[in-house]
């Protein structure tokens, strides 16, 4: 009886608790990624990066190849710098180094990214070649968030459901199986050719088995950001911003941590706040590497949110009265300052003029800050293919082969940094693929050639995008329709001429139906489908009349 009693009242305690798990399965699957990481990946203590050490003396007397340094900001609005008329110059966060880029060199006025979201836009990046072709389409995202997001998003949005594919969530591969193939040749790799040192520093977000980091990309050393925390959450240095009404930053603060790792070791935690860091190993590194070509990619993880700006940067905008405002501004802040201290270590080194320095940002900032003036003055967020989502800040420099202060007017993308690179450095395509994009030195130099029209594609499952000689076409399957826009006449895309322009839409049509005919499937399925609106941010009140996309991950 006494044995009976027992059993009943254990099996009374399992009931109860599967029940209260099951209750509150949204909440364990909100912390599970946290929990998983803390066990699989426990972080260690600081300590310096061994930086490889590069020749005491230039080696040879033939002029030496030049450096090449890549400097991407992520979630950057291209608002968000003074150069293009906007940002936070008035509020006392300008961003005077990102603009000594444009000064000293060119400004792509018409840059865009290669993807409205990282993954894609960073393989685009990577291999001058829209990322489709070898089935890199989707961000990749962890089942647990996919479930939390739709969960959340649907509560929040009662206008439009966001569709969540729980088949697929089981079938799917391990988050670190998803990214860029190995088969894939990267700038690092044609560099490497050339006698390339290749460093990557920051955010990759191409996959994380072995064969996808980047020291079987080309990359000779990564110091690669594990996780997301620009420091941890209670650090006496950072002031955190968190958003209660983005289902994205509701998974994000419990599941982030602050590590980073080098070269496939031990993830260890910085010593300071994350860009700050990178900043500082970026110049480590090139102290170290100053007698012998080089090409650094600092993939910088702001200004993604989880929001956090190092205490320093948020005291120096007491002027900002709004928090996340200030907070958003600070991080924008050390950017910039991260931009400005690459370029003084450059000029320190004597390495100034012979250095071809890229910046931009890997998309458009995203809605689900609740900041409507990133993307100013265009419409969209990241996730969409309005001018929001895809307009970014592009600026490059090199003293004696780009001429100071042009404002180049041509659209171009991602898919251009891999055939540019290879031209300034001599390094030779790859053969075996397409290559997209286009050398862009002849159209910058003193007497620049005309770059000839062409189109460029974006693509998102059934979301798709085409612009060809100042017309842009957007095309949704979910909701089924087309937005057409004269981007020469309406840049802001306010007048959607679909219907108006018959013809022009039936030939931009036929032009993406051509364009994807014969690409690949996608490595991995998409997960959510979520309803972004075009106009407003996740924090203001949305209405039926408002004009929304879908964005499949």
């Amino acid at each position: 009886m006494k044995l009976k009693s027992v059993t009943l009242v254990t099996l009374g305690i399992i009931a109860v608790a599967a029940g209260t798990l099951y209750l509150n399965r949204i909440n364990v699957l909100r912390y599970s990624l946290g929990w998983y990481t803390d066990i699989k990946h426990p972080r260690e203590s600081y300590r310096p990066v061994q930086w490889m050490d590069g020749p005491a003396q230039t080696a040879g007397t033939t002029p030496r190849l030049p450096n090449v340094i890549i400097i991407l900001a992520d979630d950057l609005g291209i608002n968000d710098v003074s150069t293009n008329g906007g940002g936070y110059t008035k509020l006392g966060a300008a961003t005077p180094n990102i603009d000594s880029i444009a000064r000293d060199g060119v400004n792509f006025v018409e840059g865009y990214s290669g993807a409205a979201v990282c993954t894609v836009s960073r393989a685009a990046l990577m291999t001058g070649r829209y990322p489709w072709r070898f089935g890199v389409e989707f961000t990749p995202l962890p089942g647990a968030m996919a479930r939390v997001v739709a969960k959340l998003n649907t509560e929040a949005d009662q206008l439009h459901p966001t569709l969540l594919n729980s088949e697929r969530i089981r079938e799917m591969k391990d988050f670190d199986d998803l990214g860029m193939p190995a088969s894939e040749v990267t700038v690092a790799e044609i560099l490497k050719q050339r006698g390339y040192h290749n460093i990557h520093i920051g955010k990759w977000h191409l996959g994380s088995t072995k064969d996808m980091r980047p020291n079987n990309q080309g990359f000779d050393e990564s110091l690669f950001m594990e996780s997301g925390l620009y420091l941890p959450q209670d650090s006496a240095d950072v002031v955190n911003s968190k958003q209660d009404f983005d289902p994205i930053d509701k998974f994000l603060w419990p599941n982030m941590r602050f590590g980073v790792s080098y070269n496939g070791g031990k993830w260890f935690e910085p010593n300071k706040y994350l860009t700050d860091y990178f900043t500082d190993e970026a110049v480590a590194a090139i102290k170290k590497n100053k007698n012998r070509p080089f090409f650094m990619y600092l993939a910088h993880w702001g200004v993604h949110t989880p929001l956090q700006a190092s205490k320093a940067d948020y005291d120096a905008l007491s002027g900002i009265k709004d928090h996340r405002q200030r907070v958003y501004a600070a991080m924008v802040r050390s950017v910039d300052r991260s931009v400005g201290r690459i370029l003084q270590t450059l000029r320190e080194q004597g390495l100034d003029e012979n250095t071809l320095v890229i910046f931009s940002s890997d998309n458009g900032a995203p809605g689900y800050l609740g900041l409507p003036e990133v993307n100013r003055p265009y419409r969209g967020w990241k996730l969409t293919h309005f001018q929001g989502g895809l307009r970014v800040p592009y600026m490059a420099k090199w003293p004696g082969h780009i001429t100071p202060g042009q404002r180049y007017a041509q659209a171009i993308s991602n898919i251009d940094m891999l055939p540019t690179i290879a031209a300034a450095t001599g390094a030779a395509l790859p053969s075996t693929r397409t290559v997209d994009g286009v050398n862009l030195l002849p159209f910058l130099g003193g007497q620049p050639a005309t770059q000839a029209q062409r189109p460029l594609y974006w693509r998102d499952g059934d979301y798709r995008a085409v612009l060809h000689q100042g017309w842009k076409l957007i095309s949704s399957e979910l909701p089924k329709k087309d937005w057409l826009f004269n981007l020469q006449a309406d840049p802001t895309e306010k007048v959607n001429l679909a219907t108006l322009q018959p013809e022009k839409l039936r030939e931009l049509k036929l032009m993406l139906q051509n364009h994807h005919a014969s690409m690949p499937a996608s490595l991995w399925p998409s997960l959510v489908a979520a309803p972004i609106y075009i106009d407003k941010t996740l924090d203001q009140a949305r209405d039926k009349n408002d004009e929304y996309t879908y964005w499949a991950n």
